[in-house]
């Protein structure tokens, strides 16, 4: 399958910081293009409160790649910018020509990763490797937070239904489309965003709205108005009160699919319709919670044993609300200088940052998984060079995705990455599950060589 953009910014070329741009132009003026840089994007540090994430958004990063183009309209449109005067016009031609022509590896979307592992890694002339940083790290930034808060509020659920409703609470539209594929990703069955149901293929969720009841002379007259269109569907019964509104459902005998809970104490609320649902014979209606929830109300409900089968969260979750940023950075690791020295070999000049609390290390580099005996539990991640032996029993994070500029591993269908992730979780430690733990460390180590490479840098530093 090849990778969807979505189309979430129409032309795209220009979608990115303009250093970037001058960066480019600088390169080309220099005699430096050609050089092949290798560049990681990672995280140093998790969002508060979050024990890994998720890495996503790979897909839509892909098609940017693969298909960043310029038109004469943008080449124009630079040279008129003031800081592109002193630009020669050979680098307007170099971008009216622009194809990416490098390697891509990357972690598959829906896995699990940690601080300092990189969950992307790009290898082309550095021109062009350059250029791909803001757009990538938008894409993967945004959806791995919102993946990663999806996930977590899907622990908290203990198996029960998490449905996505933040498409009002989201930053815009394009946001919205965006968050609710990631929060596919994390684990939610559903959206009520319509759009991401049709272009993704994600169970789309509807009920109805205070409006519609409030619309009627009566609450039973709506809710038998709606019943006639849509029989199995969920009736909002808190436009009044709750629990005479569930009477009135279940003494006229409409048939419904379940009711929703949108305020109150939704504990008590859930447990005393339950039982007049249940008296009344409608044991198969379905109770649905929604108001503001979040990972710990949800934690709460589900510890006292409330009888919600669906969760329907918003803005907790398309936003992040708790944290809304994930940290990803992107880092020039290495520069590979071909027939180095006159010869036909290649060297690879190590780059890493030293500066305070921005430190990095130097790649290439991979990260591999071991996994305890069963499967049951990550034992631990090994960050080393890509040169490096695997530890016996381990497997790669890292995959190549694109070679040459050209797609060579097939981008898997939304289902499967939501099912992959799935079983990762399933993987993690106990407490890297349970929201209220914090977790001491993290699973990952570095190998000897990388630690040493990265001393000496700091000493010559």
């Amino acid at each position: 399958m090849e990778p969807r953009g979505l189309d979430v910014s129409g032309d795209l070329a220009l979608a990115t910081d303009l250093y970037e741009l001058t960066m480019a132009a600088a390169y080309l003026e220099s005699g430096q293009a050609a050089r092949r840089g290798v560049f990681e994007a990672f995280v140093r540090r998790l969002p508060r409160n979050r024990s890994y994430m998720v890495s996503a958004g790979l897909e839509q990063a892909l098609h940017y790649v693969l298909n960043l183009r310029f038109t004469e309209e943008q080449v124009s449109y630079l040279k008129s910018l003031p800081a592109f005067k002193p630009v020669s016009d050979d680098f307007f031609g170099y971008l009216e020509n622009f194809e990416f022509t490098g390697d891509v590896w990357a972690a598959d979307e829906g896995t699990v990763m940690f601080p300092n592992e990189p969950f992307i890694r790009v290898e082309a002339p550095i021109i062009e490797a350059q250029l791909l940083e803001t757009y990538v790290l938008s894409m993967m930034n945004f959806q791995s937070l919102i993946a990663t808060k999806a996930s977590r509020i899907v622990n908290a659920a203990k198996g029960r239904q998490v449905v996505e409703f933040g498409f009002r609470r989201a930053h815009g539209p394009q946001a919205a489309l965006l968050a609710a594929r990631a929060s596919f990703i994390g684990g939610c069955t559903g959206t009520s965003n319509t759009l991401a149901a049709e272009r993704l293929g994600i169970p789309a969720f509807g009920t109805m709205a205070h409006s519609f009841v409030m619309n009627f002379e009566s609450e039973l007259e709506s809710f038998t108005e709606f019943s006639k269109v849509f029989p199995n569907s969920f009736l909002l019964v808190d436009t009044y009160d709750t629990l005479k509104a569930v009477e009135k459902i279940v003494s006229s005998g409409l048939p419904i699919g379940g009711i929703r809970l949108d305020s109150g104490d939704l504990y008590e609320l859930s447990t005393r319709s339950r039982k007049i649902l249940d008296d009344a014979g409608y044991r198969g209606a379905r109770i649905m919670a929604s108001g503001d929830l979040d990972e710990h109300i949800i934690k709460e409900l589900v510890e006292r044993g409330a009888p919600i089968d669906v969760f329907g969260v918003g803005t907790e979750l398309v936003t992040s609300r708790d944290d809304p940023a994930m940290n990803g950075v992107y880092k020039l690791v290495a520069v590979k200088l071909k027939g180095a020295g006159g010869g036909e070999g290649e060297k690879v000049l190590y780059k890493l940052k030293t500066s305070p609390g921005k430190k990095t290390y130097p790649g290439p580099r991979q990260v591999h998984r071991t996994i305890e005996k069963g499967g049951l539990a990550i034992r631990s991640d090994l960050v080393a060079f890509e040169d490096e032996p695997a530890p016996e029993g381990s497997f790669p994070l890292l995959k190549k995705y694109v070679e040459n500029g050209r797609l060579v591993r097939d981008i898997p269908s939304l289902q499967a990455v939501q099912n992959l992730h799935r079983q990762q979780v399933r993987t993690l430690p106990a407490e890297f599950t349970d929201i209220d733990l914090t977790v001491a460390s993290f699973p990952v180590l570095f190998s000897d060589r990388l630690e040493r490479v990265a001393r000496e840098f700091q000493h010559r530093s």
